[in-house]
């Protein structure tokens, strides 16, 4: 198509009073052009004139030159569906396992606190005499996770993925070890704010990694394997189980807690740094072909770019001009809000309806299981139908009414509390990889999508200081706490609905624009576009 717009723009120019030697230069570099393509359906030319694999400029640098390299190959590159699916299932082995595996174990050294807290002998070593000062202690880890968001997703594209949660990890890591030797209230204190700076960004950069590897209808389901909370609350809570019995010389039952759930989160940041590929064009594990392969089937649906394009300062000011981000954001913040008193609090909450503190930590797995189930479920089903609207408001709708039958029967129905325990949960998470992979199919271009995801996060995460102090009433086993969330899930429910049809509305908008500017319809996509261009299609 630009060939053929080009040769038609070379013809008119006939009549413009060029020399007819200029333009018959100008057509032969059209035609060397075209017959360079025809000789690079296999999509290694330019990466091979610069070696058979990206090398790094040093630590923190990355090769933009072969980056360069393989999105020319992705334009002329030429492969099956068949290829395509080869090339997707590599990714799928490759990349999916590592960033599961580094969450899950990341996660552990969160949902510890909620299982140490029902232990006498945590809450003596830290001086948490009330709830009041165990509330500070879960609210203060907010802090520096939300102020450094939007820095921290910046700095992954500069440096590089594996880099970037490398150092995530390890300083994660080391801030939840440090729990098993402090002491004292203030040590607590401080290290709730390490862990908060560790976890900066993590969440936010690996859905924008991931934005780097999948189409938009294949993201929600990606998400909702990587970003399960379920999973890490599931075995979290057998963990717990057991490790809070084993007592030796030197660590009593809390401790070994911390400490065998910590190991692992360093253990992952190194694999991440020897295995995980920072972008496609430096993943190892594909041949030259497949990395064109891999980046050519973003560029049919987004054109995702690893450097380059605007900065992060203006791709920060697009997102706040946007009117899509901030939606994003309310949407985010009033569910996200469920999900960290819910993680913090389920083994208190279960303990409340007559179970022993043992008996709590084991069964918190159970909902976890089940929520599981339901997170895979919404987001295969969101990605199937290219749908994402309805699906959140039926997640929030169900997570609704189990906050409902929570401050309703918390005093009547052992049963039917519990039951409603795995609405809440199925609800709660479930909304993660809906809402998010929603917010990523509608910002571009790429620096205003990992600027903007950073920012839902980040400004949710800040309202997040205040989230523990919900339940801040346990004489009526968190009633007050158990509306208050069904209220913020309504919330969800009615920004999800708005959003849709202002989505829809716009598709529409830049359908309209469109035909009336057929010339633009028909035009080459040469770069990634902006979310504001007529040819946007808004996923709804």
């Amino acid at each position: 198509m630009a060939s053929i717009n080009t040769r038609t723009s070379i013809a008119g120019s006939r009549h413009d009073g060029r020399s007819n030697d200029h333009i018959d230069k100008l057509e032969k570099n059209v035609q060397t052009s075209s017959e360079e393509a025809k000789t690079n359906l296999e999509g290694t030319n330019h990466q091979l004139a610069l070696g058979l694999k990206p090398k790094r400029r040093g630590f923190f640098r990355l090769d933009k030159e072969y980056a360069n390299a393989v999105r020319l190959d992705a334009e002329e590159v030429d492969y099956s569906e068949a290829e395509e699916r080869k090339v997707c299932r590599k990714i799928d082995l490759t990349v999916l396992p590592l960033i599961i595996c580094s969450y899950v174990f990341s996660q552990f050294d969160r949902v510890n606190s909620g299982n140490a807290h029902l232990i006498d002998d945590f809450n003596k070593n830290f001086g948490i005499t009330n709830n009041q000062k165990w509330l500070l202690a879960l609210s203060i880890f907010y802090v520096g996770y939300g102020l450094l968001e939007m820095p921290a997703n910046v700095l992954l594209r500069n440096i590089g993925a594996k880099r970037f949660f490398f150092i995530s990890l390890v300083f994660w890591g080391l801030s939840s070890l440090s729990v098993v030797y402090a002491k004292g209230y203030g040590g607590l204190i401080i290290l709730r704010v390490f862990l908060g700076i560790g976890e900066a960004g993590f969440h936010a950069g690996m859905i924008f990694y991931l934005s780097f590897w999948y189409r938009r209808h294949e993201i929600a389901m990606r998400i909702g394997m990587v970003l399960n909370g379920t999973v890490p609350g599931a075995i979290g809570g057998v963990l717990a189980f057991g490790l809070v019995r084993a007592h030796t010389k030197d660590f009593v039952g809390w401790q070994s807690l911390f400490l065998i759930e910590s190991i692992p989160t360093i253990f992952m940041g190194f694999m991440i740094l020897f295995f995980l590929p920072d972008f496609p064009f430096s993943a190892t594990f594909l041949n030259p072909r497949e990395r064109a392969i891999a980046q050519a089937r973003l560029n049919r649906d987004q054109r995702p770019q690893p450097h380059g394009g605007i900065s992060g300062w203006e791709g920060f000011k697009a997102v706040v001009k946007d009117l899509n981000s901030w939606m994003f954001m309310i949407t985010h913040a009033s569910f996200n809000i469920g999900v960290s008193t819910i993680s913090y609090f389920l083994p208190t909450i279960i303990k409340e309806l007559g179970f022993s503190s043992l008996h709590a930590q084991g069964l918190s797995a159970t909902p976890h299981l089940a929520g599981y189930v339901m997170v895979l479920f919404q987001a295969w089903h969101s990605d199937r139908t290219r749908e994402r609207g309805w699906h959140v408001m039926a997640s929030s709708a169900s997570a609704v009414v189990g906050y409902v039958i929570l401050a309703t029967c918390s005093q009547k129905s052992v049963g039917a509390s519990f039951f409603a325990l795995f609405l809440v949960v199925g609800g709660n998470f479930s909304l993660f990889p809906l809402v998010l992979g929603w917010a990523t199919n509608a910002l571009a271009p790429t620096s205003k999508r990992g600027v903007g995801l950073a920012f839902i996060i980040s400004i949710s995460n800040c309202i997040l200081v205040a989230s523990p102090e919900i339940y801040f009433d346990p004489g009526d086993r968190y009633r007050k706490a158990h509306a208050i969330c069904a209220g913020l899930l309504f919330l969800t429910f009615c920004m999800a609905f708005l959003l849709k049809l202002r989505l829809r509305s716009l598709n529409k908008r830049n359908k309209m624009r469109l035909e009336a500017l057929p010339t633009m319809k028909n035009e080459a996509l040469g770069k990634e576009i902006w979310d504001t261009d007529p040819r946007y299609v808004f996923m709804t």
